[in-house]
């Protein structure tokens, strides 16, 4: 499933050209952006190699690790694997800066958009020289994006140790104070001998028990409620914690709840994916912060986990507004990027609750939510039964 039909702009085009449709638009452009040098960028992209399975984006792959840790020193491994996910939590914060920038650009060039028509045939000379300006900066910066975004996934796609190490110690010379600290953390958990990354995972364990993300955890691994087979009692743990006051807008408790993904235990494991999509779900459909909303869509979007799909139809279903924070002033947004997202990324799930809400968005508000979700229809018109193939090679 993860490793199946993304849809991106040539995926769609392809399925169409084999059903006959013509004038297929490029509804992806929300999720990658289409600059020549973006596209080079991408091209060794994990998610685009055919056949592979897109990796869970809570899990980081500790592969390049296991000859430095003993095979049964699980917390070694995640105490490393915690210091990788800081390393690409620097990584990615970065793009997020430069990415705001890009936003605070669109709402220019809008506004210089409307200066141009406002003018009816007077002198826009100015005007379209700065609005040209306005869109190759923001080209530039779509570049800069993709570029910390890549680099953040190559922090867990090293092959070997070796290129690890190289890769960590690359990072530590870039001109980023946050980037260098987590990078030279990340050096010293790799060569900290298994004595101390013992103390350290017990120190956690100990700090892990006194919150409660800690407790739930915890509760997973021992007691009865939440350790049978039964995984009804461990959805209905997830729902109440992520309903808590305050609980799903907490990023130490969410960080905590990701980390134990990568638990031994499986019980463990179970309830913090369960959780963490009832905390995601909480901040995409209620939060007024649209950056910090869509980021949770995002995660929700690359989950291969069959509880996403009702919440994702759910997002799809529910246009609502918020804010953005655009040079440190909120301004009023809405969630159609988060909507298209959750959009292409049903056509994957190919279920048929989903096949039936695309059907209902015929009258949406939002015209290409509408375009996309009929064509989407018309090039699977059958009804849909289960996650798509893999792509061919």
């Amino acid at each position: 499933m993860a490793g199946g039909w993304w849809l991106d702009a040539g995926s769609w085009k392809r399925v169409a050209a084999r059903r006959g449709l013509t004038n297929v638009p490029d509804f992806t452009i929300l999720l990658r952006p289409a600059t020549p040098a973006a596209k080079a960028h991408n091209s060794g992209r994990p998610d685009s190699t055919r056949g592979a399975r897109r990796p869970n984006p809570f899990l980081p792959t500790l592969s390049p690790l296991f000859a430095r840790t003993a095979p049964g020193d699980v917390e070694g491994r995640a105490v490393i694997g915690l210091g990788l996910r800081a390393v690409q939590d620097a990584l990615n914060k970065k793009a997020d800066s430069i990415q705001h920038e890009f936003v605070s650009l669109s709402q220019t060039l809008d506004d210089i958009g409307r200066q141009i028509v406002e003018l009816r045939g007077g002198d826009t000379a100015a005007l379209r020289a700065e609005q040209a300006s306005a869109r190759e900066r923001q080209e530039q910066l779509a570049e800069e994006v993709n570029l910390w975004r890549q680099r953040g996934r190559d922090v867990t796609q090293q092959k070997s140790q070796t290129a690890l190490r190289a890769y960590l110690e690359e990072l530590a010379t870039l001109n980023e104070p946050a980037i260098q600290t987590a990078a030279k953390h990340a050096q010293f958990l790799l060569d900290a001998p298994e004595e101390e990354l013992d103390k350290l995972a017990q120190t956690a364990d100990r700090a892990r028990e006194t919150t409660p993300a800690g407790r739930l955890l915890a509760r997973a691994r021992s007691a009865y409620d939440l350790g049978v087979d039964d995984p009804v009692a461990r959805k209905r743990g997830a729902v109440e914690f992520a309903n808590r006051q305050g609980m799903a807008q907490d990023d130490r408790a969410l960080a905590e709840i990701e980390a134990g993904i990568q638990d031994e235990d499986p019980r463990v494991r179970d309830i913090a994916v369960l959780t963490a999509i009832q905390i995601h779900r909480f901040r995409a459909t209620r939060v007024a912060d649209l950056e910090l909303s869509h980021a949770s869509v995002k995660r929700l979007a690359a989950m291969d986990h069959a509880e996403v799909v009702p919440i994702l139809i759910e997002i799809l279903e529910k246009p609502r507004t918020g804010f953005v924070d655009q040079g440190g002033v909120s301004v009023e947004s809405d969630n159609s990027a988060s909507r298209m997202l959750a959009l292409l990324r049903l056509v994957e799930w190919h279920s048929a609750d989903a096949q039936k809400t695309f059907r209902a968005l015929q009258f949406d508000q939002d015209p290409k939510i509408v375009q996309a979700a009929a064509h989407a229809l018309e090039l699977f018109p059958d009804p849909w039964k289960g996650p798509l193939p893999p792509k061919s090679a």
